[in-house]
């Protein structure tokens, strides 16, 4: 079906899409893949800031403005499901990332980490879920998004996390009502702490009991929060999985009896293996010791290793980089590691399109290339099913919401 025919089409049955032709759009691509399938020589049609249609041998409507981007494929806008934007170093002489030499308001912060948002999306990630931020900066960030005044990633964000602390953490009813406070804050997602374990520290201890973490997960689904539980050893993930969390972040040696239940539960499990490739790429940058270097090397083999044994046991894995201070830039190399584990790319992408749009509540309007879906469209060169590297080293050109965010240099 021609361009026209299809604009009539939606016009007449999907009235909540308005279509005015002087802001009508053309993105001409030698291949699409739209989240399911690979299209060939297909344009796709944006009208505001959503997905009008996607088809192949159109005609231009009167008016439209024409991107000829023909030389590349079309991905859906990417989706990194664990960041912390507002973690941002302006690299001082004399300072380090978790040194930074001078303590930001919350304003402050929001907007110095406006360099974090535009590195993002020049990875061709429009949506980040942001998990865990002191002083609000985050929820700042997410409402100057989506305001417009700051361009960044649609953000859904957790503010502060919910830990234990050393001493056992208080009892369960303390950590629901913590719940509470989160909500009002403005939280989207809440983030609970249940083991440690951060930087260059690979820390399994749990510090949350299955109590614990089931009041808070009970909690913040009563009042219509999802839930993430940072766990880096097998414990802590265990328990969150049983507790009903929405999905759990990091984590290793997973048992089979973990691996099922996250399978029958639908958990989406976040394993963020390249934040510690990261990590030990950065080690001068951070001032690592030498001592710190092994430890994290070895927990991204028993990681990877995790994954590979949950992606064959069906479990739905979502792509998140923790990206922090320096790791902007380079959101999407965890779906390196899940080629690694064993996923084709279209696998691997699903990690960071339709999964990660479930996982969120979105997948009606994120993680496709689909009429009445924003429009967000990552131009990469080359064939992102053939060689994921296309997607990861080969964004050349990024439009979130309808607006070009990255123009082709």
């Amino acid at each position: 079906m021609r361009v026209s025919g299809i604009l009539l089409l939606i016009a007449m049955f999907a009235p909540a899409l308005t279509f005015q032709q002087d802001a009508v759009m053309i993105l001409r691509f030698g291949q699409v893949w739209d989240g399911e399938r690979m299209l060939p020589n297909a344009s796709i049609v944006v009208s505001g800031n959503r997905i009008a249609a996607v088809g192949s041998s159109v005609d231009v409507p009167k008016g439209a403005r024409v991107i000829d981007l023909r030389r590349y494929s079309a991905l859906p806008g990417l989706i990194d499901l664990h960041t912390h934007v507002t973690y941002f170093w302006d690299r001082s002489p004399g300072t380090t990332p978790l040194r930074p030499g001078k303590r930001r308001t919350a304003e402050e912060t929001a907007d110095a980490a406006a360099e974090n948002a535009r590195r993002t999306l020049e990875t061709g990630v429009t949506t980040i879920r942001d998990l865990g931020a002191p002083g609000g900066a985050d929820i700042l960030m997410r409402d100057r998004v989506a305001a417009g005044t700051l361009i960044g990633p649609r953000m859904f964000v957790a503010g502060r996390g919910i830990s234990g602390g050393r001493g056992g953490g208080p009892a369960p009813e303390a950590m629901a009502a913590e719940v509470d406070l989160r909500v009002k804050a403005g939280s989207d997602w809440i983030k609970v702490y249940a083991s440690r374990g951060s930087f260059d520290s690979v820390e399994t201890t749990q510090t949350l009991t299955l109590d614990q973490i089931t009041a808070v997960v009970n909690a913040a689904h009563a009042r219509g929060r999802k839930v993430a539980v940072h766990s880096y050893g097998a414990s802590g993930v265990k328990d969150a999985v049983r507790a009903g969390a929405d999905s759990v972040e990091h984590g290793i040696e997973l048992d089979d009896e973990t691996l099922a239940e996250m399978v029958k539960r639908r958990t989406v499990w976040v394993p963020t293996i390249d934040h510690n490739r990261y990590y030990v790429d950065a080690k001068a940058e951070y001032g690592f010791s030498d001592d710190s270097i092994p430890p994290l090397r070895a927990y991204i083999e028993r990681n990877l290793a995790a994954t590979r044994r949950a992606f064959t046991a069906g479990v739905r894995l979502g792509m998140g980089s923790d990206a922090v201070y320096t790791g902007f830039g380079q959101n999407t190399r965890e779906l390196e590691w899940f080629v690694k584990a064993g996923m084709t790319p279209a696998q691997a992408l699903a990690t960071a399109t339709t999964i990660a749009a479930d996982l969120l509540g979105k997948s009606d309007s994120l993680g496709r290339i689909k009429a009445g879906f924003h429009a967000d469209v990552v131009a990469v060169e080359g064939d992102p099913l053939k060689d994921l590297g296309a997607a990861i080293h080969g964004v050349r050109w990024v439009m979130k919401d309808g607006v070009v965010v990255k123009q082709l240099r």
